[in-house]
Parts: C-alpha cells; structure tokens; sequence
C-alpha cells in the first residue's frame, strides 16, 4: 500500500475521538471567520447597527427580546456588563430576532463566495446536519437558539451556516464543561485568550493569576466538553468521518486563500 492509501485509509477509519480532535478546531475557527468581514459589516449596516453590535445581536438574536445579561450568559467569557451595554444599544435600533437572521444571512453569504467551487460539498452539508440533527439542545442556550434558524437552500451556504451552529454547539457545552470542572469564564478567559482581556471588556487589575491548578481544571473542561459532543458527531459512518475531516480542510484552504 502506498503511503497515499495509508494515509486515506487512516482517515477512512478514524475513531470518533480522532475526528473530533481534527474536526472541532477546525470548526472553532471558521465559524467565526463571518463576523467582522466588511460584508458582514455592510449588513449591519443596512439594519443601523455598528459592528460590535451586529456582532452581539446578530449572535444572540435567535434567544430573542431578553435582556442583555442572559445574552451574556449564553456567550460565557466576555464581561457581562459590556455585553449587555451592546445589546440594549442595538436593541433600540431594531428587533434581535431580525439582526439573528441577518447575522446567518451573511454566514451564508460567506460560503456562497468561498465555497461553490468545492467538490463533494453537497456531502459535507449533508454529514454536518446528520451531526446538528444529532445533538442535544438541553442547557445549551446559545446553540439550541441558533439552531432554530431555517439552513439556506444551496450547500455552499449550508456548510457554512451549519459550521457556525455547530461552533455553537461545542462552545455552548463548553460553558457546562467549565462551570462542571469549577472555573467562571472570567478565568477560563484569562486562561485562553491573555491577549484579548481588554477587548473582552475586563480590567487590566481584575486579570486572575492561571496557576498549575488552573491549568488542570481546563484541560478536564476540555476532555468533557468533547464527552458532551462526542455523541452527535457518533452517529456519522466512515465515509462521513473522512468526508467530514476531509472537507473542513478544504473548507479552511478556500477560506484563507
């Protein structure tokens, strides 16, 4: 066998725990890769909103009129107090449910730009709803909002869409992981993203110390954030593991081209 083949027939057969590994951190990163472009600024636009607002209620704006603190719970890590600042600010310019859909309109519009020239891209659509039908909403309050949104009609701007809900889906539970393992998400913000407190809307004297102890409980938030997914990911065959793994690689090559 060719080293070619091996390497195929490793990611043919990768157990459930590999694909995870290969695939979350994929979709941790695209998810996101719709927010602050300019043509997802030009949308906020449209609606009246600058782009921390469109931002904040275009994320949360599937949870619907509530206040700005239970956005903030549903995000986890940010400072509720700068949260709830932004929202209410976009909340008297026009309705969240509206900036929601919005705020998936130009996911879509991402994928449709980037992603039309795929191959097999109607099967990774396909496998990454096989996943979203999958997983369980309960005490997951961002994801189960956002996957209430109606999936676009053409694959490109389903993968897309479906990447950004999924990102949900492993942050949501990322939030139980941690309160489960005993960190607030001002810690695990220290502990993550250092560089970006302030933009987070925290103090510079408010930093916790990230000691050993630390350390440890984060990596057990992260081993049962990935328990928590693993059973929607689980029900894919093989062939939908590889065109799974396979596909969000391509995915991120298109997207960072």
């Amino acid at each position: 066998m060719s080293v070619g083949a091996s390497a195929l027939a490793m990611v043919a057969y990768m157990t459930n725990e590999e694909l995870l590994a290969a695939a979350c951190p994929i979709i941790n990163e695209l998810g996101s890769a719709f927010y602050f472009i300019p043509e997802t600024g030009a949308i906020g636009k449209e609606l009246g909103l600058g782009g921390m607002e469109f931002y904040v209620q275009g994320r949360g704006g599937q949870l619907g009129d509530t206040d700005g603190l239970a956005v903030a719970a549903a995000f986890g890590y940010f400072n509720p107090s700068l949260i709830k600042s932004v929202w209410d600010a976009a909340c008297a310019k026009v309705s969240p449910r509206a900036a929601g859909t919005a705020h998936m309109l130009a996911c879509a519009n991402l994928g449709r730009a980037k992603l039309s020239g795929l191959s097999n891209i109607d099967a990774l659509a396909a496998a990454l709803a096989k996943v979203n039908n999958a997983a369980d909403p309960d005490g997951l309050a961002l994801y189960a909002a956002i996957a209430t949104e109606p999936l676009p009609s053409d694959a490109p701007g389903q993968v897309m869409q479906l990447i950004a809900v999924l990102r949900e889906f492993r942050g949501s539970a990322h939030l139980v992981a941690l309160r489960a393992a005993g960190i607030d998400s001002k810690t695990a913000h220290a502990s993550k993203r250092p560089d970006m407190w302030k933009q987070f809307g925290y103090p510079e004297d408010e930093m916790p110390t990230i000691d050993d102890a630390v350390k440890a409980k984060m990596a057990a938030a992260e081993a049962l954030t990935d328990a928590i997914v693993a059973p929607a990911y689980a029900v894919l065959n093989d062939a939908e593991r590889q065109t799974v793994a396979t596909g969000l690689q391509a995915v991120k090559a298109a997207l960072t081209a």
